[in-house]
């Protein structure tokens, strides 16, 4: 059984501990998130890996968007293969219109198995009527870029084709 923290990306604090089965899969755990938050769990979503910083990792979507039957999905990502340690750490995200952003964390992998999982067995802080607005900020670019390199086609007319 798994003890996993998720915590809503926002000023405010909004978050929930969650128990679940231990073999379950990500698929599973996107619904039971969704769910804890008040969503119906029908938007698109993913869960990206995350090192200890919570620096984004390897994508894994709701679905298979590739035509190979060997690419990630949800589906194919058990609970204990994904976050085999405690303070594994997925980001999610829901919604990619408003792009609800969610940090997962592992507080506790139990060996006891409970009757009637999940379990939501702490809540804080009620979810916002509207989802927070992202910044996405690019880093600098090196000040010795060549600017130069793209001056060749100043002179070139491109009307003429």
């Amino acid at each position: 059984m798994y003890k996993i923290r998720v915590i809503l990306d926002t000023k405010e604090d909004v978050l929930r501990t969650i128990l679940v089965e231990d073999s379950i899969n990500l698929e599973r755990l996107h619904f039971i998130i969704a769910e804890a938050f008040g969503f119906e769990g029908q938007e698109m979503a993913s869960f990206y890996k995350a090192d200890d910083e919570w620096n984004q990792g390897e994508e894994i979507p709701l679905f298979n968007m590739e035509e190979t039957t060997t690419s990630i999905a949800m589906q194919n990502c058990l609970l204990t293969e994904t976050l085999p340690l405690e303070n594994d750490k997925l980001i999610y995200v829901y919604d990619f219109l408003n792009m609800w952003t969610f940090y997962v964390d592992v507080v506790e992998i139990l060996k006891e198995q409970k009757e009637n999982l999940p379990q939501v067995i702490l809540s804080v802080g009620k979810i916002p009527e509207e989802a927070p607005e992202k910044e996405f900020v690019a880093d600098k670019l090196d000040d010795d870029t060549n600017d130069d390199e793209f001056d060749i086609f100043d002179d070139f007319d491109f009307n003429e084709y």
